[in-house]
């Protein structure tokens, strides 16, 4: 399995690594999350790739499994400047991970993105929705630290904050 950057010839394949992920989460009690919004929108894809944010998973016979957005720096994260019922471990640069989807044919795809995403900064934060419990499993078993409560702005659905320094 190797992770590269996204491109528009992998769009089509990304909406459909979404939709599957979309029917996962339903059939697993997070109907919610994606679901209602038919989130990610295609225009939010477009504009991933086009910054460099988005990336997929090529599994080894060259097929794209799954897709996922990471950006790093300080501050980077609007969401994240206002978290309630908590507070951050530490205020310094970090990488941010959003939307991990896979098609469901390759086990493990979360735990590689964010091994993948721990070589690139020490410092990660990642949310979640209530309901996703196959993600706060992972990200529990993985030494993150559920800090408090962010908001987003697709819905009215308050998503779990999550953050794990590495030293």
């Amino acid at each position: 399995m190797k992770i590269r950057k996204t491109t528009e010839e992998d769009f089509v394949r990304v909406m459909e690594i979404y939709a599957a992920a979309r029917d996962f989460m339903a059939r697993t009690g997070n109907p919610n999350q994606w679901g209602l919004t038919h989130w990610p929108p295609e225009a939010l894809i477009h504009d991933d790739i086009k910054e460099g944010s988005s990336y997929v998973c090529v599994n080894d016979d060259g097929k794209v499994v799954a897709v996922f957005y990471y950006v790093q720096g300080k501050d980077i994260e609007p969401i994240y400047r206002d978290i309630t019922e908590g507070a951050w471990l530490n205020d310094s640069a970090y990488g941010v991970i959003h939307r991990i989807a896979s098609d469901g044919t390759e086990k493990g795809i979360g735990r590689f993105c964010i091994n993948w995403a721990s070589k690139q900064c020490s410092h990660l934060r990642i949310d979640t929705h209530p309901d996703n419990k196959v993600m706060q499993n992972l990200l529990s078993g993985l030494g993150f630290v559920r800090c408090g409560i962010v908001h987003v702005e697709e819905d009215d659905h308050p998503r779990y904050a999550y953050e794990r320094i590495q030293v």
